[in-house]
């Protein structure tokens, strides 16, 4: 069977046409946010932590019991319409307890990820860039701080300052801030050889210049990543703190110190005292966790296409 010609149109002929562009222009962040955007794990994270964000601004407002208030003769009841979550050995309201509680461990969540951002991109940067003798020095000192048992740290801190939110925070950024300076290290002493450094270095840069104008910038994806991970392990941290008695003191509620006050009463039939703040924990952790692989994989340069 002959095909006729007639089915066959020539394509016209233009100068450059076959050099020309076909594709929009998109650069590195966009094509990372892109990425993000079309990954459902990552959205799914992103919404659960919207969502518990908005939980903790705004929940507290949204229901009329009292925290901290106590009433014995309504002491361990199981989820009901009056205590959508039950109540506590005190009579308090897990519900009302849940929420406030959002607000301490995210608060803290944050606030020690901030901390080991701050740290970590400083004293990384620097180490990373300077080079030599003064790396040396500087990652002695990190590996030093890092041989330390952590429980040891926070126990003196304790005794120091006395248990406290901002004992916890300090405690979590004493160390916490180590593994962001050896992942900024190495991505500025990866970077620092790069053709574009060593010309602004020409054109006389100086080391904060070229720090905060061209190494950092690049690395930026890498420090993100590090951030959405940082924020679970703290969140972690502070209910293990708490879950052992070194957390969070009353009247204060946070998701760990209502874990550790659930636990003994498991056996005796008051389940939900500890399963909520425990489903609480786990769905901000692994909402996180998924934000991180998103991220990680939307920052990886070997998937720009």
């Amino acid at each position: 069977m002959s095909i006729p010609d007639s089915l066959f149109v020539a394509m016209p002929n233009k100068p450059g046409s076959a050099e020309a562009i076909v594709r929009p222009r998109l650069s590195f962040w966009q094509e990372a946010w892109i990425r993000l955007f079309t990954n459902k794990l990552a959205m799914a994270g992103l919404i659960v932590i919207a969502f518990m964000a908005l939980l903790a601004i705004f929940g507290p407002m949204l229901t009329d019991q009292s925290y901290s208030k106590q009433v014995l003769l309504e002491a361990n009841q199981k989820p009901s319409q009056a205590h959508w979550f039950g109540t506590d050995e005190l009579g308090r309201d897990v519900y009302a307890r849940i929420l406030y509680g959002a607000r301490i461990s995210l608060f803290i969540g944050l606030m020690a990820a901030l901390i080991d951002f701050l740290i970590g991109i400083v004293y990384g940067g620097i180490a990373g860039y300077l080079g030599g003798r003064i790396d040396n020095l500087m990652m002695r000192f990190v590996d030093l701080l890092y041989g330390i048992p952590y429980l040891l740290i926070v126990i003196l801190l304790m005794v120091v300052m006395g248990p406290g939110l901002l004992t916890i925070i300090v405690a979590l950024s004493a160390t916490g801030w180590i593994g962001m300076a050896r992942i900024v290290r190495g991505q500025v002493l990866s970077l620092k050889s790069s053709e574009y450094v060593l010309a602004a270095r020409t054109l006389g840069g100086g080391a904060g210049y070229m720090i905060r104008k061209h190494l950092l910038p690049n690395a930026l994806g890498v420090i993100i990543v590090q951030v959405t991970f940082s924020v679970p392990s703290a969140i972690f941290a502070e209910a293990f703190l708490s879950f052992l008695g070194l957390g969070i003191q009353p009247p204060l509620a946070s998701w760990g110190v209502m874990a550790n006050d659930g636990l003994p009463t498991i056996l005796s039939g008051h389940w939900w005292r500890l399963f909520y703040p425990a489903f609480f924990i786990s769905m901000t952790m692994l909402a996180f966790n998924l934000l991180g692989d998103g991220l990680q994989d939307a920052f990886n340069p070997r998937q720009r296409r």
